[in-house]
């Protein structure tokens, strides 16, 4: 049996990995192939197709195309935009679903493919299982063969969506964006511009190899910098595809997706917006976030990592605001998938609205000491399987004393296992996270 059929191709967000070895032009056109009979089922539909600025992203697009075209489906090709302008364009355009050549945050090296339905909502499980069971038995579709066509238009769409989401503007603003030489690098200083606020654009000159290079949301040390130095209001890192962003408040501070997401919830409750008064977290969420929340008497939910499952517990329980410490964010009443853009752009207009700077809006919460350690692994599939690794997490648990949790997590994207320790004494959590990190790295790096 193959290793395609023993592993999930998809992981937490769609298709991943190092173009030329794990991802290859020759699946990626059976993906396009196979998703055009299993998200459409019918002749005659169109899909939308979208990419970051990587290298190997116009191949891999291509084959795509040809994949999809096969089967009698078009194809609307937008070329570089965020991935959330994908999810918006199907909907705005009502095609029949949608696919984005992007490897998000991961370096040059790496690509993906993920794909969305015609609501611009990533896959299911479910789906996805389909999509790659039947990636090899297919009916090829002589009699109509699709066609591809530049939508010239789709970056002004998208901008008019992004501008539509706020009532007012951000004259007065002066606003630093790290663009990570990826995605947004035009949208987002396009779309702020014409909002009214002043801007300085960083890393907006992507040559195929620089994206997410020292730079972007994984790397906010660059941003800090920037706005430590200069007069800015705030600052914003996005990552490859622009579906995530960190803020950096005016004296240089990191302001993560939990105090986006407290400040935002806050004065959405305050506006009578926060539907049914609640919102949606993932187990990385710090827990100063949810005393937070509590004083503010907003419920929260948590969910799986991963901004799909945090948008079928939104959908579950009607909640119109969701997302993860990372920067993904979801503001359902504009779209169903984490927004950079609009996220950096409501938080913006929160700063607007109360004339008062970052640095003081996140005092609304507390954040606890958090350790997290990324261990490089060779299969992070082995891990539910270590005794010695759990029984680490015991021992730590156990010297925790009640006072903090530990969580042990292989990423979805990547060859790694993600070691959590939040307490509230730091050197106490930095220890014993380093402790099971050490067991994690001799049992699988």
């Amino acid at each position: 049996m193959s290793r395609r059929r023993t592993l999930r191709l998809f992981g937490t967000d769609g298709v991943r990995g190092v173009v030329g070895q794990s991802l290859t032009t020759e699946l990626a056109h059976k993906l396009g192939r196979s998703a055009a009979n299993q998200i459409i089922k019918k002749n005659n539909g169109c899909m939308v197709i979208g990419r970051d600025t990587r290298r190997s992203g116009p191949s891999l697009e291509q084959a795509l195309i040809e994949g999809i075209c096969s089967q009698g489906i078009d194809v609307d090709a937008i070329g570089v935009l965020p991935t959330p302008a994908v999810s918006y364009l199907v909907r705005n355009h009502k095609t029949d679903g949608g696919v984005v050549v992007s490897a998000s945050h991961n370096p040059a090296e790496y690509n993906g493919i993920k794909f969305f339905d015609n609501r611009g909502i990533k896959l299911d499980e479910s789906l996805e299982n389909l999509i790659e069971s039947s990636l090899d038995s297919y009916n090829s579709n002589y009699t109509k063969i699709g066609t591809s066509l530049n939508d010239i238009q789709a970056e002004d769409d998208y901008l008019e969506h992004l501008i539509s989401c706020i009532d007012g503007d951000l004259s007065g603003l002066c606003i630093a964006l790290d663009c990570a030489n990826g995605a947004a690098h035009k949208i987002a200083p396009r779309a702020f511009r014409e909002l009214g606020a002043e801007v300085f654009c960083y890393n907006c000159q992507p040559d195929g190899l620089n994206i997410n290079l020292e730079c972007g949301s994984t790397h906010p040390q660059t941003l800090e910098d920037i706005c430590k130095k200069e007069k800015v209001d705030v600052g914003f890192s996005f990552d490859g595809d622009a579906d995530r962003v960190i803020a950096v408040d005016e004296n240089g501070n990191h302001v993560d997706g939990d105090f986006i997401m407290a400040i935002c919830a806050t004065e959405l409750k305050k506006a009578g917006k926060l539907a049914n008064n609640t919102i949606v977290t993932t187990v990385m969420t710090n827990l100063g976030f949810y005393i937070a929340m509590e004083k503010e008497e907003i419920k929260v939910l948590q969910a799986k990592v991963g901004d799909k499952y945090v948008l079928d517990e939104m959908l579950k329980n009607g909640a119109s605001l969701g997302g993860e410490q990372s920067g993904h964010i979801i503001f359902n009443d504009y779209g169903p998938i984490g927004d950079g853009l609009i996220t950096s752009i409501k938080l913006a207009e929160v700063m607007k609205r109360k004339q008062q700077p970052l640095s003081e809006l996140t005092k609304i919460m507390q954040r606890l000491p958090q350790i997290l350690i990324n261990v490089k692994v060779k299969d992070k599939h082995k891990l539910n399987g270590s005794q010695k690794i759990w029984k680490s997490v015991e021992e730590a648990e156990k010297h925790l004393h009640g006072r903090g949790r530990i969580l042990v997590r292989p990423s979805g994207t990547e060859s790694l296992v993600r070691v959590m320790i939040e307490s509230d004494d730091h050197d106490h959590a930095e220890d014993l996270a380093g402790q099971v990190a050490e067991v994690v790295e001799s049992e699988l790096g």
